[in-house]
């Protein structure tokens, strides 16, 4: 069986971060987030890599991650996401300057990706038990499996940054581990009396600490790539999206979509693995010492490559 392959959103700017902290080493011999991503796939049992970048960086992205930078083991591919890459009769509203959002990056992957795929963040660490217990579930996908797609799910307890807040997708799971539903919880944070909130509509609303959220760690068949453009059409046509500078076309979106539709079926998959990541520059020193404390442990090499 093919291998899966891994699609790595890497085309956000991190605004609140300051840099592209998807390039920003915190392992001893400079290694970036990125790269333990790259080396945790390989050694899963992933095939190929491919990056969602943007031409505005994409000469530094690629001198920073070339194929060659990974010893051969695993297979390299990039793909743009841009404001402009819109289905056919659709324009670029005036004014607009934010990205799509997640699923759009998802969707570049559709000219590169023919096999069942992976989907994480370029700036999170997940874990090598996270890319295993997902590889896993992909690789026994046989002939008819379209639709039977998968996330692994987080606590979210173990997913919040001590430096201000980040956004989650809240996930709803029935009691054969299944989704049922997944809302994009923005601005979560923890409050001085232990109570952990998210915004929405300018109000602050209570959230369970021990939710289970999603870390955009999701497995699709190639099927979703169809899907996913008939979704986007149906958004850019909505006037209210269009017109809202900010609108943004998310994963839990067309999840949430083709579950409630009938179209697919989405297992929430657990593991052992520790997520980590950098939201903020203040984030990265914790990170570093994360990272050396997995070293100790003979989890990783000092130097990967």
């Amino acid at each position: 069986m093919k291998k899966p392959t891994l699609l790595v959103l890497a085309a956000g700017m991190a605004s609140r971060y300051g840099s592209l902290k998807q390039m920003d080493g915190v392992g001893p011999c400079g290694e970036a987030i990125l790269d333990y991503s790259i080396y945790d796939a390989a050694r899963a049992g992933f095939g190929k890599v491919v990056f969602v970048i943007r031409g505005t960086f994409a000469e530094s992205f690629k001198a920073a991650f070339p194929a060659s930078r990974f010893g051969g083991k695993i297979d390299v591919d990039f793909v743009f996401q841009e404001l402009d890459k819109l289905p056919e009769g659709f324009a670029v509203p005036e004014g607009r300057v934010k990205p799509w959002g997640t699923n759009h990056a998802v969707m570049m992957g559709a000219t590169a990706i023919n096999e069942p795929f992976a989907v994480i963040n370029a700036d999170d660490f997940y874990g090598f038990d996270a890319f295993k217990t997902m590889a896993d579930y992909l690789t026994s996908l046989g002939e008819g499996s379209e639709g039977k797609y998968c996330m692994v799910g987080y606590k979210l307890y173990n997913t919040l940054s001590d430096f201000g807040s980040v956004s989650r997708g809240e996930c709803v799971v029935d009691a054969e581990g299944n989704l049922t539903g997944m809302a994009e919880r923005l601005g979560i944070k923890r409050l001085a009396n232990g109570t952990v909130i998210y915004e929405e509509n300018g109000e602050q609303k209570v959230i369970a600490e021990d939710a289970t959220v999603s870390m955009n760690m999701f497995g699709f068949t190639p099927d979703y790539f169809a899907h996913s453009e008939r979704l986007f059409k149906e958004f850019l046509a909505d006037e209210a999206n269009m017109a809202n500078p900010k609108s943004e076309f998310f994963i839990p979106l067309a999840v949430n979509n083709l579950i409630n539709n009938g179209k697919a079926s989405m297992r929430v998959l657990t593991c052992d693995a520790q997520w980590f990541g950098v939201t903020y520059k203040e984030d990265k020193p914790d990170v570093e010492a994360k990272i050396r404390a997995l070293i100790r442990e003979g989890k990783y090499p000092a130097k990967l490559w």
